[in-house]
């Protein structure tokens, strides 16, 4: 059982916790991601690491209340415990395995996008700790949405960014990262994490700009180990897996319109059905071969 320490809410949906998790928290890196389950009868809810604590053993969630397993989550209280809380998964974000002194040559740039927002942070922060700093974008529909802006400041230089203009810069994450570029800076490269449409535009933009762009595919998963197929996608002509093959990937590269077609027939039995049927050995990932085929 991995218990529950503290318990903050973000907005009327979204809900961070830090969960005790020692043997997680030694070795876990920006990018990677954890499974919970609240009991044995809950359902897998897969979560990018919104940060960890060695010296404390702790890991930091930030979840959006959109189902009955999130639902039943956020009821929990500090004190409480989870039944599993399985990780680090995934592939850490690549930066971790450069030199420091060659990545403090380049100026990055992070957008997060809602809820996404969360998962930026311990990539900021591995910069920051490694004496480089980065720009970081928030945005979020209004003011009430904006989260982690003081934990972020404290690694980062920060850009806020509402669509309803009600707090900082009265556009979305791309009209921000234009409105930057126009003040005079430049980027080498776009770290964009949040809802997939978000990201799509980002890198149509980040495209056109001559950005290249990491983008964390985490939204689309659902049982996180690539046997429900569910985030499967194709990435440069080839099928990939979000939870095995990622959770982070080229973004100038990954199919969008393919990823957002397959995850309205996703949400059906029916449509489960049909793809399982059309997509046939290639709709699992989670025998490690199926991620090497083409699409």
């Amino acid at each position: 059982m991995f218990e529950i320490l503290e318990k903050k809410k973000l907005s009327e949906q979204i809900i961070e916790m830090v969960i005790r998790a020692e043997r997680i928290a030694a070795h876990a890196e920006p990018g990677q991601f954890i499974i919970l389950r609240t009991d044995e009868e809950a359902e897998r809810i897969p979560l990018t690491i919104a940060d960890f604590d060695r010296e404390k053993g702790t890991v930091t969630i930030v979840f959006q209340i959109v189902g009955a397993a999130t639902l039943r989550l956020s009821r929990m209280e500090p004190g409480d415990a989870v039944q599993d809380f399985t990780g680090p998964l995934g592939n850490p974000s690549d930066f971790i395995y450069e030199d420091p002194e060659e990545l403090k040559k380049k100026k990055i740039v992070f957008i997060g996008g809602g809820v996404g927002t969360a998962p930026v942070y311990p990539q900021a922060k591995w910069f920051f700790e490694h004496g480089i700093r980065t720009d970081v974008i928030i945005g979020a529909r209004t003011r009430d949405l904006i989260m982690y802006e003081d934990k972020m400041r404290e690694v980062a230089e920060v850009h806020i960014a509402t669509d309803d203009g009600t707090y900082g810069f009265h556009g979305n994450t791309c009209d921000m990262l234009k409105e930057l570029l126009r003040q005079g800076k430049t980027f080498d490269k776009c770290v964009a994490i949040g809802p997939t449409i978000m990201m799509k535009f980002v890198c149509l933009l980040t495209k056109e700009l001559g950005i290249p762009t990491v983008v964390s595919m985490n939204p689309i998963m659902v049982d996180g180990t690539g046997m429900c197929g569910a985030c499967r996608l194709t990435v440069d002509g080839k099928v990939r897996f979000a939870c095995v093959d990622g959770p982070e990937f080229d973004g100038h590269l990954v199919n969008f319109d393919e990823v957002m077609k397959r995850m309205r027939i996703y949400k059906t039995e029916e449509g489960r059905a049909y793809l399982r049927e059309q997509e046939g050995a290639t709709h699992h990932g989670g025998c490690g071969n199926c991620s090497e085929k083409d699409g």
